[in-house]
């Protein structure tokens, strides 16, 4: 999810994920609509691959198969017991992928059951035929959010909220505010509930667009906290005392630590699993997180296989989006260190609001080093490093392109053009985050439109979840 705070991370079928730049074009959401039916009736018509059974074909899956075989192995030895349980699951499904690719045709999915009840393509009938082989199916879902807790920096925009803007073409996209995990450690709910609104409208400055995404709040669906209790109940304790982020603020907090930021991790597998996310964007810090959901969901499928409805599988397996590379934006006192919101020296972050003067003067403090010159990827230079990877950022240039400009500059020349590009980057964004602040009706009428998406999508898997673990009479 978000960076650094637990926001939210080929040939497949429809699946589900949980994430700024230029305002979209007006244009887009036809153009995207257009491409969404395409994409649709390309699906809808693909011809199934099953039934084939020629010698290379055979040839073709014992060579798979002797690869997936060699893979697990290493990670076996490797010692990842968590990454080694996960993987063949995911290989299975790419190289099915590669295989429906190399014969024009778009494969089954190879990992266990038939897609969750209600919310996915019915499995493909003996013979390769699909019953619903006239129906539309279903975008990739993806799942993410970041927490309402003081402003959005340029970490959280680069690591998540620019690159969610370019997943809406692709995927079906519900982008939450998540304010329910905010509350794990001590807050003020005034300031709470003022930066929830400037969150969702950080997110539309930037670009998400609501009328391609789902903007809401976490708190505003209900289903999230009553799907985080009933997975709190299938999960061992020992799965989440092993999570590093709760050793570490449990550290910082002390006896004060509370029984919410122990849970914490498993509410985030609900984010994730309630909307039967394909798909979710994380960053390095949070995938021991997805690895958590997706142990979650299989012990889920598992245990109640026989009484879920139509005995399907109950949640989807969710995948990690892992961002671009050169996307997670290190803080400007420590090149070695994230930027991040709980960093107690504000002088370490850009925030997306930051007036002219108060990027300059960040700037100008910044922690650097004493050699003439610029260069990238020097461990003994992370200073140097992550700032001109920064200044590639906005600038809109290649790293390399932009190590060669600057190689010669001194820190003072450098700095100049670091801040200039700054303020020209965010100004656009500053423009339209404050325009849509003084439209707090917009604002509420978006976020409740997102709600109601939200919720008839979380309702149905909700209600699978509690048929299957026997409620209701």
């Amino acid at each position: 999810m978000e960076q650094g705070s637990g926001a939210m991370l080929a040939a497949s079928p429809p699946t589900a994920s949980v994430a700024f730049s230029a305002w979209p074009a007006l244009g887009q959401a036809s153009a995207s609509g257009a491409r969404r039916a395409a994409h649709q009736q390309s699906q809808s018509s693909a011809p199934s691959v099953r039934g084939h059974t020629s010698v290379e074909h055979l040839q073709q899956r014992a060579g798979q198969l002797a690869w997936l075989c060699g893979t697990l192995l290493l990670a076996r030895r490797a010692g990842s017991k968590r990454q080694a349980r996960q993987l063949p699951r995911s290989l299975v499904r790419c190289a099915a992928a590669q295989e429906a690719a190399a014969e024009g045709a778009e494969a089954a999915p190879a990992s266990g059951g038939a897609p969750p009840a209600g919310d996915g393509a019915a499995p493909a009938a003996e013979g390769g035929a699909s019953p619903d082989a006239g129906k539309p199916q279903r975008r990739q879902r993806v799942l993410s959010g970041v927490q309402p807790t003081g402003d959005l920096h340029l970490g959280n925009y680069f690591g998540a909220i620019k690159q969610w803007v370019g997943m809406q073409e692709e995927y079906d996209c519900f982008f939450c505010i998540v304010d329910l995990h905010a509350i794990t450690v001590p807050h003020e709910p005034k300031a709470l509930r003022k930066a929830t609104l400037s969150t969702a409208a950080a997110y539309i400055a930037s670009g998400i667009d609501p009328e391609e995404s789902a903007i809401f709040v976490q708190s505003h669906v209900p289903q999230h906290a009553q799907l985080a209790w009933l997975l709190n109940t299938q999960t061992p304790m020992s799965w989440l005392q092993q999570m590093t982020q709760y050793r570490e603020k449990a550290v910082r907090q002390g006896k004060a630590v509370g029984l919410g930021l122990f849970a914490y991790p498993v509410l985030m597998a609900a984010d994730i699993l309630l909307y039967q996310a394909d798909k979710v964007p994380v960053g390095e810090d949070q995938m021991e997180h997805l690895y958590l959901a997706r142990d979650i969901a299989e012990r889920m499928n598992k245990t109640f296989k026989k009484t879920a409805p139509k005995k399907r599988r109950l949640f989807q397996m969710p995948e990690a989006l892992v961002g671009k590379e050169g996307a997670r934006v290190m803080g400007l006192s420590d090149g070695t260190n994230k930027m991040s919101k709980s960093d107690p020296n504000a002088d370490s972050r850009i925030n997306l609001i930051d007036e002219p003067s108060a990027i300059k003067r960040k700037v100008k403090r910044c922690k650097t080093d004493t050699i003439v010159g610029l260069e990238l990827n020097n461990p003994e230079r992370p200073e140097a490093t992550n700032l001109l990877k920064l200044y590639a950022l906005v600038s809109h240039k290649d790293p390399q392109v932009a190590a060669q400009e600057c190689s010669e500059d001194n820190w003072g020349t450098f700095k100049g053009k670091l801040t200039e590009a700054l303020i020209e980057y965010l100004t656009p964004i500053q423009g339209e985050y404050n325009r849509l602040l003084e439209d707090q009706a917009y604002l509420r009428e978006t976020l409740e439109k997102g709600r109601d998406k939200a919720r008839e999508v979380a309702g149905r898997t909700l209600g699978t979840v509690e048929a299957a673990m026997g409620f209701g009479y």
